[in-house]
């Protein structure tokens, strides 16, 4: 029997390649070797941290693209970036591509996948073979988390984009000697033809430098309105757990954080490993942003809180006393 992960080729996006590979791509790496032979693609000329991070996760082989004399902005233009990464699976003979989940690598991967007439799966929590097709299937949440769905691709080609804390982050058995190679890209006049006026390619941390960034980030603190507008507590244990803050959509309304924090239905959507709620009632708009979370642990003094029929754990109490406990018992075993 012909093992599939020998035969097939797996590429990678790159998405901060000058600066090094932050976590959600390291466990995109993760995630390929299981599914083949891993190939890495690059719009930008890749670090040296960023090399040494593909050699420990057993990629040999990283493509980049070299276009030319291009101004910089148009190097980030989605329809380019679709068009490189067409040039570098054509290179490569892929059958599956890996994006990062976000807005950004959203729209190139459809761009691509409608280009090559491939299979498209968004925001998925884990990619498996289907023996009974000889395909690939993606298995994601939808209606806000709540329903497990699998989605299985007939197309020869599969793209999909994977969610941030979807894959257990490892290291291959053994480093690899990575080989890079450039390849031209010509892009077409249609591609190049808008403008770029600005992009953030990354969020900024929430509440204060250091935090991880609130989509991606593996441990998330957020505070309602029970917060009463002091997010001290909240910010505390999220420094004691190195997390990410997030707030309701009340909080935000209130003034009391910014909009970046939000999280819900109209705000960022996320799937950490561990969400901590501290004075948030649990509101449907709420929810659908949060309940994705591996661990659900809520922290609020009415105990009747819609929160807590969705919670793994729940504390009954006042979160200014609880949340301050909770931070120092964790520095304390930290040590």
């Amino acid at each position: 029997m012909v093992d599939l992960r020998d035969a097939r080729s797996v590429l990678i996006v790159l998405d901060t390649p000058a600066a090094g590979l932050r976590s959600p791509a390291l466990e995109l790496l993760t995630l390929a070797r299981t599914l083949g032979r891993t190939t890495a693609v690059a719009l930008t000329e890749p670090s040296a941290e960023t090399l040494a991070s593909l050699s420990d996760h057993g990629v040999e082989r990283v493509l980049v693209a070299d276009l030319g004399a291009l101004d910089p902005s148009v190097v980030h233009l989605t329809p380019v970036a679709a068009e490189a990464i067409e040039a570098a699976l054509v290179a490569c003979r892929a059958d599956v591509v890996l994006f990062t989940s976000s807005f950004v690598n959203t729209e190139a991967a459809a761009r691509l996948a409608a280009s090559t007439r491939s299979g498209l799966v968004l925001d998925v929590a884990g990619v498996t073979d289907d023996p009974a097709q000889s395909g690939l299937v993606g298995a994601k949440r939808v209606f806000a988390g709540s329903w497990d769905v699998s989605c299985a691709v007939t197309t020869p080609m599969a793209v999909f984009t994977v969610r941030a804390n979807a894959v257990v982050q490892a290291l291959a058995a053994e480093p690899s000697t990575v080989e890079v190679e450039r390849f031209a890209v010509v892009p077409t006049p249609a591609s190049t033809a808008a403008t770029l006026v600005d992009r953030v390619l990354h969020e900024a941390p929430v509440g204060g430098s250091g935090r991880p960034a609130l989509a991606e980030a593996a441990y998330v603190v957020a505070g309602g309105r029970g917060t009463l507008g002091d997010f001290a507590p909240v910010e505390d244990l999220a420094d004691a757990l190195g997390a990410a803050v997030g707030a309701t959509r009340d909080a935000v309304d209130e003034g009391w954080v910014g909009h970046d924090a939000q999280i819900g239905q109209t705000g960022v959507t996320i799937a950490p490993r561990v969400y901590v709620g501290a004075g948030i009632s649990g509101a449907p708009h709420h929810r659908g942003g949060m309940q994705a979370s591996g661990v659900i642990i809520a922290v609020n003094n009415d105990p009747d809180s819609p929160i807590f029929e969705i919670a793994d754990f729940g504390v009954v109490g006042d979160m200014a006393e609880v949340l301050p406990q909770a931070a120092a018992e964790i520095r304390r075993h930290k040590g």
